[in-house]
């Protein structure tokens, strides 16, 4: 027998030095999450349970402690109270939260997330398995495949996770009769092709009884396949996501001016691949470009990379203008832009989502309002109809729709990217739905976005920059687009605004749309469709704003259409919309028409300095 040296742990034979080569060599061990779903009281729990017992991978005294409950409520034990901590929800007998609990097998370790399975806990089980990477579906053998059985499947798509193995439990309530189990099988399958999913295999178990879990079944000898832990090692582990393209969402942009330090510091966590100082990047949907100057943390040495998942700070070689919501990326891989893009979504919100709805989206970082244009198909889970008429998604349905969204958005298809491919919608306060988007439509302003990014990423550079210009007049260049029906006083507040601007000693240019036809021939003039027009005003606006001009507005030439034609072509990171009168559109500031000119304009300096626009001068 070993002797206990003066670093014994307290176990005969063990040392703590053995122990923290132990803890060092499982620390290199693979790690893998994956979640169990399906329809209430299926036999999820009890599957965990088994799982742990089968595994002695519960922790010491877990199991005596449950006994003793058992006991003193005067249950009998089962193997689904290994999960089931919470004594309210031993009481009521269904599993209120996602757990998360530990095992391992010899090929690697295992996090695995035991989801609810009762419909009023949806919410709770796409939390827990929007976690996973992989999936065990439970269906039980004696009740069959149930509404929440393809409703769970049908999220397990949404979230993108498409490694799934389907467990027919309770076999021993049918006598392990294979004819049940390949009608259940037959029946899931179908279901799960109608929602792009193939399931990976089908598995005959009894978590009660042990029957395939972790040994094969003598009472199932037809069955011919892995058991559930094999099945669970068979399953891939993803590409480590520090090893993927760069996905970087802004979260915000930090700046230290009282301490002498000019740089702005662009903050946020890592969603995917790494990051390094001399690396060109491009913030979408605003294509700025630049170079990674430095990498900064919190309390840190400084470093010259960093990854997934990574919350840093980077500093940039031309300290452009960007915003919180933008992703970042390298230049050779780039995340989609659109207004437009189809999505699946399943609806918890306790009012209908409504075809013409608007909502607040949440993608990583990015906030904008979207609005439901069509409702292309709502799914029932009941009887697996697809119905293609429907003005309205209720409480717990799954649909295709299109969502329309208020200003471009960077994102990602859920085949390469799920955290920038995934979403929530906000009805008012409460987070009442989510998804993840399958495909990018083009949008009215497609060819003008690919026009912008064209210029942007082509255009010639002077050796004095942005940056610089912006040292020198103390501000960032905008467009101040003032917007609102003929006679409500644009005119007076833009001219008390370029005004006030000019002796604040601000760079700051009136621009009428009229202006810029001048010195067109008249002849070209009348022969030009609305389209070029608003693409010419707004060249020769980005002109004045790249040479570090704030530039203001009133056109009455333009409408609501062409007003977001300009803000593409320029950036919407440079434009703040002002509109008075009725109907503001997506305004970032509305005034009544009553507003007077002085007070308007000021509203105006100080909303430009809140945001980071002006530097703060004596008015």
């Amino acid at each position: 027998m070993t002797a206990v040296t003066s670093e014994s742990t307290g176990v005969e034979g063990t040392t703590a030095a053995d122990a923290r080569e132990e803890a060092a060599l499982a620390s290199l061990r693979e790690k893998m999450n994956i979640v169990i779903v399906g329809h209430v009281d299926h036999g999820k729990s009890t599957l965990v349970g088994r799982l742990l017992a089968d595994t002695e991978s519960f922790p010491e005294g877990k199991l005596e402690k449950v006994r003793a409950i058992c006991a003193r409520q005067g249950k009998q034990f089962e193997y689904a109270f290994l999960l089931d901590a919470l004594e309210a929800e031993q009481d009521q007998g269904i599993t209120i939260d996602s757990a998360r609990v530990f095992f391992k097998t010899a090929a690697r370790d295992y996090i695995i997330i035991d989801a609810p399975g009762h419909i009023e806990f949806l919410k709770n089980m796409i939390s827990g398995a929007a976690r996973a990477e992989a999936a065990l579906l439970l269906i039980d053998a004696h009740e069959g495949v149930r509404e929440n059985s393809r409703r769970h499947g049908y999220v397990l798509g949404l979230l993108g996770i498409r490694q799934v193995t389907v467990l027919v439990n309770k076999m021993d309530l049918v006598g392990c009769d294979q004819a049940v189990f390949d009608r259940i099988e037959a029946e899931y399958r179908a279901f799960l092709a109608e929602c792009r999913m193939v399931p990976q295999r089908f598995i005959p178990i009894s978590a009660r009884d042990g029957d395939n879990v972790a040994h094969r079944s003598a009472r199932m000898g037809w069955y011919k396949g892995p058991t559930v832990l094999e099945a669970v090692d068979l399953f891939r582990k993803a590409p480590k996501r520090e090893n993927q393209p760069l996905r970087f969402p802004v979260q915000d942009v930090y700046k230290f001016n009282r301490a002498g330090d000019e740089r702005r510091i662009v903050a946020g966590r890592i969603a995917a691949g790494r990051v390094a100082v001399g690396d060109q990047v491009v913030f979408s949907p605003s294509n700025k470009l630049s170079t990674v100057a430095s990498i900064e943390a919190f309390n840190a040495p400084t470093a010259t990379a960093a990854e997934a998942p990574d919350c840093v700070g980077i500093t940039l070689t031309e300290q452009i203008f960007v915003q919180r919501g933008e992703l970042c990326s390298h230049l050779d891989d780039r995340p989609q832009v659109s207004t437009r893009f189809r999505a699946n979504l399943v609806w918890l919100g306790r009012k209908p989502l409504a075809l013409g709805g608007e909502y607040k989206l949440k993608l990583a970082t990015c906030e904008t309002n979207v609005r439901v244009a069509e409702i292309q198909s709502v799914l029932d889970a009941s009887d697996l109809t697809t119905d293609k008429a429907r003005t309205e998604v209720r409480r717990h349905e799954v649909a295709e729709v299109v969502l329309e969204a208020k200003r471009p958005v960077a994102f990602d298809l859920v085949e390469r990217f799920e955290n920038t491919a995934r979403f929530v919608l906000v009805d008012q306060y409460d987070v009442a739905g989510g998804g993840i988007i399958l495909e990018g439509l083009a949008d009215a302003l497609a060819p003008l976005r690919e026009e912008a990014r064209s210029r942007d990423f082509e255009w010639v550079e002077g050796h004095v920059t942005q940056r610089d210009r912006a040292e020198r007049f103390g501000h960032e260049p905008v467009l101040v687009l003032l917007t609102g029906n003929a006679g409500v006083g644009k005119a007076a507040i833009a001219r008390r605004l370029e005004r006030m601007l000019f002796d604040r000693g601000d760079a700051v240019y009136l621009l009428d749309g009229r202006n810029v036809y001048l010195g067109v021939d008249r002849d070209l003039a009348a022969s030009m469709n609305k389209a070029e027009m608003v693409r010419r005003y707004a060249e020769v606006a980005y002109l004045f704003l790249d040479a570090g001009q704030i530039v203001v507005s009133t056109s009455n030439t333009f409408a609501l259409a062409d007003h977001a034609a300009i803000r593409t072509l320029i950036g919407a990171n440079h434009v703040l919309h002002v509109h008075v009168g009725e109907e503001p559109g997506d305004a970032d500031i509305v005034f009544d028409e009553a507003v007077e000119a002085e007070g308007a304009a000021r509203e105006i300096v100080t909303h430009l300095a809140q945001e980071g626009w002006l530097v703060n001068r004596p008015d």
